[in-house]
């Protein structure tokens, strides 16, 4: 295998760089560029050691550095790794690169060294993508999901899975292959209740997707309610900035503004939607029903109502189409006294604020913490995290089912095993123990090189 080579930190201007080479020439390479002020080559450096010289190159200094070896199997890649680290600065880790990158060692691709990490049997495919996740993680609870994922929470849970269907079909095969020993007879009953167990467990599984999708992308969030009730103000106030035009007119706001933000430890993907009501103008139509649809596919709805006045038709009209438990109701403009509140509609929860005077942001904060907090407390013993191990799982699933079917429609145990068989395949696509290489090159390609 070719040896590889990439700077790992951000690209600009920084305290530290770092360069990290990777492959069976690493060391000696590191060794034909490289001074110490005093102790060994890196040639004689054990695992573990760090050495502070001189990056030369052509009789020219270029940096002095710290020099860390990482000997094979125990290192990030399982392969010899050497690890440059000199000041920061896009031209200086450039020029260093430069000076390492020879005829022996060549560019990394993007994700190459995770890749190769996964390879070499030191992380599964499901860890291998965590590493990214915590790279891209936007928020404390995206990170600890990341994290678990990274420690092999989902792979423990796969990997149980697979054991189960492993000893189903062990136990069919032995019955099927001597018949003529004194083995029991496969009970009928008691193998069609351990694949309904299986197929729930997975299905359990299956079901913390969206959970991955949000703490992996964020809320998306939509700001809903009739016109005037101060929807604009309260994304301007999220935002910090004047986002959202805000004027007494009602129907101000005509298409959907969007904004990311982060609100405490959650992500937000913010829309700010047309007030909803009924109109008979037909760009304002066009509005109310763009965002009716925002709100049906949202994670997350602030529905806005203006407490100060009794509850209106608009109003009634638009708690007809929320969905309670993805609901807070946000009640505006609290600084004018409070009429009515939301209380009877089964809310996730309802905050009372004043968005023109920021006043009660900091409940609404809350508010939305406890929302995210759900979906965090399901990933943490593990989740799918992506489309891939979504795809992957469902197939297991759906032959888990059609090793139950195959069973209740009286078929041989041979059919069971087929269908077992389809499950096995998928669970080892899914942890990365049997897949192709094109899959394997479309995992890592979204990584960042360096990584």
């Amino acid at each position: 295998m070719s040896t590889i080579a990439a700077i790992a930190t951000p690209n600009g201007t920084g305290g530290m760089g770092v360069i990290r080479i990777s492959g069976p020439h690493a060391i000696a390479r590191a060794a034909e560029i490289f001074v110490p002020i005093r102790g060994k080559s890196p040639l004689e450096m054990e695992g573990y050691t760090c050495a502070y010289g001189h990056v030369m190159q052509h009789g020219e200094r270029l940096d002095d550095c710290i020099l860390t070896v990482f000997r094979a199997p125990h290192s990030y890649t399982g392969e010899d790794v050497v690890e440059i680290s000199c000041h920061g600065g896009r031209f200086l880790t450039q020029r260093i690169l430069r000076a390492v990158l020879c005829e022996n060692v060549r560019n990394a691709e993007a994700g190459e060294f995770t890749k190769r990490a996964f390879l070499n049997g030191k992380l599964s495919l499901t860890q291998a993508e965590a590493v990214a996740d915590l790279i891209a993680a936007s928020g404390e609870n995206a990170l600890r999901c990341a994290r678990n994922l990274r420690d092999g929470a989902t792979y423990r849970r796969i990997a149980k899975f697979s054991q189960t269907i492993l000893a189903l079909l062990s136990d069919l095969a032995v019955w099927a292959d001597y018949p003529d020993e004194d083995i029991p007879a496969v009970d009928e009953a008691v193998l069609r209740e351990r694949l309904a167990s299986l197929r729930e467990e997975m299905q359990t599984l299956y079901d913390t997707y969206d959970d991955g999708r949000i703490l992996r992308e964020g809320l998306h969030t939509v700001i809903a309610g009739r016109p005037n009730v101060g929807k604009s103000t309260l994304f301007n106030a999220l935002n910090g900035c004047e986002r959202s035009i805000v004027t007494d007119i009602a129907g101000t706001t005509r298409d959907v503004v969007e904004e990311q933000i982060r609100l405490g430890g959650v992500t937000l993907r913010l829309s700010d939607t047309a007030g909803v009501h009924d109109t008979d103008e037909q760009i304002e139509r066009i509005g109310v029903e763009k965002s009716l649809a925002f709100v049906r596919e949202a994670d997350l709805v602030l529905a806005v109502f203006d407490g100060s006045e009794p509850l209106t038709e608009d109003d009634a009209a638009i708690l007809s189409k929320l969905p309670p438990e993805r609901t807070i109701g946000v009640c505006n403009k609290s600084d004018l006294g409070s009429v009515w509140m939301p209380e009877q509609y089964g809310f996730f929860d309802i905050v009372g604020i004043s968005a023109k005077n920021r006043d009660g942001l900091e409940d609404l904060e809350k508010a939305v913490g406890r929302f995210a907090a759900k979906h965090v407390t399901a990933a943490e013993d593990g989740m799918i995290a992506n489309e891939r191990q979504r795809s992957c799982l469902e197939e297991a699933i759906r032959a888990v089912q059609e090793a139950l079917e195959a069973l209740q429609m009286g078929y041989a145990y041979d059919a069971v095993t087929v269908s077992l068989d389809g499950a096995a395949d998928a669970l080892l696509q899914l942890t990365g123990e049997r897949i192709t290489d094109a899959v394997v090159d479309t995992v890592f390609a979204r990584f960042c090189v360096g990584k």
